[in-house]
């Protein structure tokens, strides 16, 4: 029986950030008004072990800035602060997010020192013209150099691409994932642009510089992604922002922000998957559908928004689902006898 795992976040928002990047207010997507400091390392650790059941492996994830970036002075202070935990068991590994260029060997060298094992890295895009419009200060070579150090010194790898940037569009997303799935990411975070109080993107939005980038553009556009990434065998592990309650409150004014993106988007890669499976092998008037148990909210769609689009374009009289043991991507049509 595998060790439960639990993550414990600490939240360094702007920190080693050297650009302003037009979307950005870490403050109000983490909820943190100041970045952590070493005593708040030992706080939010043995908050943890307080609340986690005996034997669960813990993970310590610095989230917000860019850790590499950070003088080394900092970066060492925040992950000696750890080092009690790790030596002990408590932690079993570290993971840091940052950007593209922001990774060099030395600074390497010293992650590993520490237990670090994995790196995020914000790409957001592979176009440079978005990347600049978007001030990330860094261009896609950026991106690809790092990925292979990265490699090269053992880490695992994760990859975060945005969608709706400013000068983003379809066919730029789909570019940016395939290029992205080139560099053989361990996973991958997709975040579609959302608007925040504080930020250049919400002036430019309240000038009418940048059209917002919908809830409903995103689900469909990540959907596409996502499939994009499954068939390279590359695990989607985020899809969203991480609600909370400033973003729900208000703090998201606009673009594409939903407490349950992620659930919308796989229920729109279900009704895809259903749609091709009915088409293929023919049906009566009544349906079975078999999925997983984690995809069966998802098959139903939003209100049984599936249910009736697919009961409208197939002529049905009903449609079931039901649960089975299968992956949760796969969609089995059961015979009718089951109904």
């Amino acid at each position: 029986m595998k060790a439960r795992r639990s993550v414990i976040p600490v939240f360094v928002p702007h920190l080693g950030c050297p650009n302003a990047c037009v979307f950005c207010n870490q403050k109000r997507i983490s909820g943190n008004e100041k970045p952590s400091e070493a005593s708040d390392v030992h706080s939010c650790i043995i908050k943890a072990k307080e609340k986690l059941s005996p034997g669960t492996k813990a993970e310590l994830a610095f989230y917000g800035g860019s850790f590499t970036a950070i003088p080394m002075e900092q970066q060492t202070a925040l992950l000696e602060a750890a080092r009690t935990y790790v030596d002990e068991g408590f932690i079993s590994e570290i993971r840091v997010s940052t950007r593209p260029d922001g990774i060099d060997d030395q600074g390497l060298r010293l992650l590993k020192n520490y237990s670090v094992k994995t790196i995020e890295l914000g790409a957001q895009s592979m176009d440079a013209q978005v990347l600049k419009l978007s001030g990330r200060g860094h261009s896609p070579e950026d991106t690809r150099q790092a990925s292979k150090l990265i490699r090269k010194h053992g880490f695992r790898l994760i990859l975060q691409m945005m969608t709706g940037l400013p000068g983003d569009s379809w066919e730029k997303s789909i570019y940016t994932a395939k290029k992205l799935a080139e560099l053989k990411p361990d996973g991958i975070r997709i975040y579609p642009t959302v608007i925040l109080k504080d930020t250049a993107l919400y002036e430019m939005w309240r000038c009418g510089v940048y059209k917002e980038h919908s809830v409903e553009d995103a689900i469909k556009l990540c959907a596409e992604l996502f499939l994009i990434f499954e068939s390279e065998r590359i695990p989607v592990i985020r899809l969203g922002l991480n609600p909370t309650d400033e973003l729900s409150g208000g703090d998201a004014v606009a673009g594409a922000y939903h407490p349950a993106l992620g659930e919308l988007v796989y229920s729109e890669i279900m009704l895809r998957r259903a749609r091709e499976l009915l088409r293929e092998t023919g049906t009566g008037k009544r349906v079975l559908l078999g999925v997983h148990s984690s995809r069966v909210s998802a098959m139903a769609g939003h209100k049984r928004r599936n249910i009736k689009i697919l009961t409208e374009e197939f002529a049905l009289e009903s449609i079931r689902i039901k649960s089975i043991d299968t992956e949760p991507g796969n969609i089995e049509l059961l015979s009718p006898n089951n109904i």
